[in-house]
């Protein structure tokens, strides 16, 4: 891992970095900051307006299969272009909403933008571009990880200058870019004739070894945790009395933490193995959610949180791109990577509504970080498991 990036590879690496970092800042991190301000004037609940990503989720994971299909089939430049301004429109079509009906229906579409300009065909297309796909990868994250930090403020300031629906016009504007770079910077799509098939592969038989089941439930249980603190956090740290400064700054240090984590495996390059690093990440999780639960209303207390949780999350990102073909193997890496998004799609979904309603039940969001915490556990010994598969 040592170098930079192979030169033919900086143009795809920009490309998808800077479309993956506008698409996740626009279509999904923030998502939040719109609750409080559209409940005020429309009048819903904390539960209908989740609502909306949470059907935006279930409509990407059903969909991602046939996306990957497609990359793997035609290319991924006009899918990644249809999707990108897809997801623009969407956003002026939520910026002229009032009825709680056709709120859901527009994020019922959003879920099939997600699914067409987000992670799982941007990966696809690297993998089949690129000329070190794991090199490219990490590249790739050091500037997604920047995500939150770029597009919390960006948004709240918006919203705060504007209102929300002048917001929400600003951020359909940039999504736009992402198609443009997509067509300008990766090379026409031309459809695949030389299809491997009849390899003697069998998903069926690969999703019954126990390494597969222990990536699952890791997977399953950091997607739920990852989805659910990226629809609540804002307002669970509003609700332990933060100002709302300090709220920001927090959730905005995810991004430069994460990164660090990743320039710190670069530099170790190989001298660690993804299992050794799923191990670590996993396992910090559960320390996190715990400091979350048990730390006081005070900025440094959380800032131990929000440390351990993107440290854990920035490494998940790469263990789940490398770390899959290092525990099960590269022979049917694309039909295992689909069948593990679709385990994630059921905990990605119930994730925000179910959250929220643990706090409207609860008066609060006192017992979300405990039942976070028990999740995190259970997928760092889930990841032991499938780590010590393979070690054997």
């Amino acid at each position: 891992m040592e170098g930079s990036p192979p030169a033919s590879d900086r143009r795809l690496i920009l490309c998808i970095a800077m479309g993956q970092l506008i698409g996740w800042g626009t279509l999904f991190a923030a998502f939040p900051l719109f609750g409080a301000p559209i409940e005020a004037e429309l009048g819903w609940t904390r539960t209908e307006f989740n609502a909306g990503l949470t059907l935006a989720l279930l409509i990407s994971g059903l969909a991602a299969v046939p996306a990957g299909r497609w990359v793997d089939r035609r290319g991924g430049r006009w899918l990644l272009a249809l999707g990108a301004w897809g997801g623009a429109a969407l956003l002026v079509a939520w910026s002229q909403v009032s009825t709680l009906p056709a709120y859901w229906a527009i994020w019922g579409a959003m879920g099939l933008a997600q699914a067409t300009a987000l992670w799982s065909p941007a990966m696809a297309v690297v993998v089949a571009q690129a000329r070190d796909p794991v090199r490219a990868i990490t590249g790739i994250t050091f500037i997604t990880g920047f995500t939150a930090t770029v597009f919390i403020p960006l948004t709240a300031l918006l919203i705060e200058r504007l209102g929300w629906r002048d917001a929400l016009l600003v951020l359909a504007g940039l999504q736009a870019i992402p198609g443009l770079l997509a067509l300008w910077l990766l090379p026409p799509d031309r459809p695949r004739t030389e299809v491997r098939s009849g390899s003697g592969f069998d998903l069926g038989r690969a999703m019954r070894r126990p390494a597969f089941l222990g990536l699952a439930g890791a997977l399953a249980a950091h997607a739920f945790i990852g989805v659910g603190l990226g629809a609540h956090a804002i307002p669970l740290l509003r609700e332990r009395g933060l100002p709302e400064a300090s709220i920001i700054v927090l959730v905005s240090l995810h991004g430069p933490f994460q990164v660090a984590a990743r320039l710190a495996l670069f530099t170790l390059g190989r001298r660690v193995t993804m299992r050794g690093v799923g191990r670590l990440a996993s396992s910090l999780v559960p320390v996190a959610m715990l400091a979350l639960g048990l730390a006081p209303p005070e900025f440094a207390w959380l800032l131990l949180y929000v440390l351990c949780w993107a440290m854990a999350d920035g490494l998940m990102t790469i263990v789940r791109a490398a770390g899959v073909a290092e525990i099960l193997g590269r022979e049917g890496y694309g039909a295992i990577t689909g069948a593990l998004t679709a385990v994630t799609v059921l905990p990605r979904t119930l994730a925000p509504v179910l959250i929220a309603l643990m706090s409207e039940g609860a008066g609060g969001y006192g017992p979300v970080p405990w039942l976070l915490a028990g999740l995190g556990a259970l997928g760092a010994g889930c990841f032991a498991m499938a780590a010590a598969q393979r070690s054997r």
